[in-house]
């Protein structure tokens, strides 16, 4: 296994005095598994249970005192207790309602035993009749691996770091954004990293893509509760990677007939298997940064691999001399959407982009973030800086004089002036920095 930023998470939550069970939120063959296993030969025992057999979810049915069930664990994962520490992974929780429910006793009555919960569309699966623990768990999302995981996948470790700090030497430019478009291309799914860091064989990622995607097609049965919703989730997932980054509207979505309501039911449910999100607009220029949900939102899918398999566009991507030449440049804005999210892993980190409130305005910046109690503007846009007239537009709207701009060329701050007289600091980022965007924010 390689090294995942989400490790070092763990540890930090494992060290906390007033430690709560944690759930481990993701989608599907993102690494959850895999990562907590890593994490658990860190204890002096490591305790397994996969809620998919049935004999481990009877010992959550026939349970006594907690400490009983505990007992019961200890002997189904044939271990000894040895004073030692000892971690608990409950995998695949949501097929048991009851395990789900008693993760407050594990907090209450054994705070010293560490726990932890994976489990996909947990909302949804769970009976409303059951006392979900509110407040006695902790969350963290766990997501494709960003541009820097990639790099210590493929032994380039000491690159990331320093691209992780911001201090990429000038010279290691074209080299890292070669390395970048190589990452563009493969995505992050875990399973297509490692492969290609092995073998170095493009060719072969193929199957691992068609293995997830039906995978993800197999799935449809548990998160649906009728057969219309089938049909539409089946629609989406076999058809909707092909409007990646484009702005979308929910009736007749890919040339289908089916209304609004039911399109975005089914959007919402994968939304909720974090296979994708709905990236809706905000049109002010200040905190608190507020989507607006009656205008069209942006889709953007868990991985850019994906995106390229699904899509058919690897070809062309794999050609293309500069991201932005890729499928009109809606490959680059959803790579950096992807490394945007990569950023932070709380369950509730969206993104955002901005558009104009004006009648007929189709000014827009792609994404909006905020940090402190400023809305910070991110164009995805190589060119002129006289061409960025949608990001003019939001900066003499703000009180603050920090702008970022990701393209293909070496790092950069221009000094630029607006129309209207305003002036700020656009730095000019390219794509393998979006990882250390906090960093540079700080630098402004």
């Amino acid at each position: 296994m390689f090294q995942r930023k989400a490790l070092e998470k763990l540890r930090i939550w494992a060290a906390k005095k007033n430690r709560k069970p944690l759930i481990l939120r993701g989608a599907r063959q993102v690494g959850k598994t895999t990562i907590v296993k890593e994490f658990g030969k860190e204890f002096e025992t490591y305790l397994y249970l996969n809620l998919e057999n049935a004999q481990a979810r009877e010992l959550f049915n026939t349970h006594g005192e907690i400490s009983e069930l505990l007992t019961a664990i200890y002997l189904f994962c044939n271990k000894r207790k040895n004073g030692g520490r000892a971690l608990l992974f409950i995998d695949e929780i949501q097929n048991s309602p009851q395990a789900v429910a008693l993760l407050r006793y594990f907090y209450e009555e054994i705070p010293e035993l560490y726990v932890i919960a994976a489990g996909s569309l947990l909302e949804s699966l769970i009976s409303k009749r059951i006392s979900f623990p509110v407040g006695r768990v902790e969350y963290m999302a766990l997501r494709p691996c960003s541009f820097i995981e990639f790099l210590g996948a493929v032994g380039d470790e000491f690159l990331g770091e320093a691209i992780a700090q911001v201090q990429l030497p000038a010279g290691l430019h074209s080299k890292a954004m070669q390395l970048f478009n190589t990452y563009t291309l493969i995505g992050g799914m875990p399973e297509a990293v490692a492969s290609f860091a092995e073998n170095k064989d493009l060719v072969a990622l193929s199957d691992i893509y068609e293995f997830l995607l039906t995978g993800f097609m197999d799935d449809i049965e548990k998160y649906s509760r009728n057969d219309t919703m089938t049909n539409v989730l089946r629609l989406l997932i076999g058809a909707g990677w092909k409007y990646a980054a484009e702005t979308i509207r929910f009736q007749g979505f890919a040339g289908s007939t089916y209304k609004s309501r039911e399109m975005g039911e089914a959007f919402r449910v994968l939304e909720k298997t974090m296979l994708l999100e709905l990236v809706y607009p905000t049109t002010g220029f200040s905190v608190p940064l507020l989507a607006d949900y009656k205008k069209s939102p942006k889709l953007i899918w868990l991985d850019t691999g994906l995106v390229n398999y699904s899509a058919k566009i690897q070809k062309e991507v794999f050609g293309a001399k500069d991201i932005f030449d890729a499928w009109r440049g809606k490959v680059a804005e959803h790579v950096v959407a992807q490394e945007l999210l990569t950023t932070d892993n709380k369950v509730t980190h969206k993104r955002y982009y901005w558009v104009r409130d004006k009648k007929g305005a189709t000014s827009e910046v792609d994404f909006v973030v905020q940090h402190d109690n400023m809305l910070i503007p991110v164009e995805v846009k190589s060119g002129h800086n006289a061409k960025l007239k949608s990001l003019h537009i939001f900066m003499d709207g703000t009180t603050h004089e920090t702008a970022f701009r990701v393209w293909g060329n070496p790092f950069s701050i221009d000094e630029v002036e607006t129309p209207g007289g305003k002036k700020f600091r656009l730095y000019n980022i390219p794509f393998y920095y979006v990882a250390g965007f906090e960093e540079l924010v700080k630098m402004g």
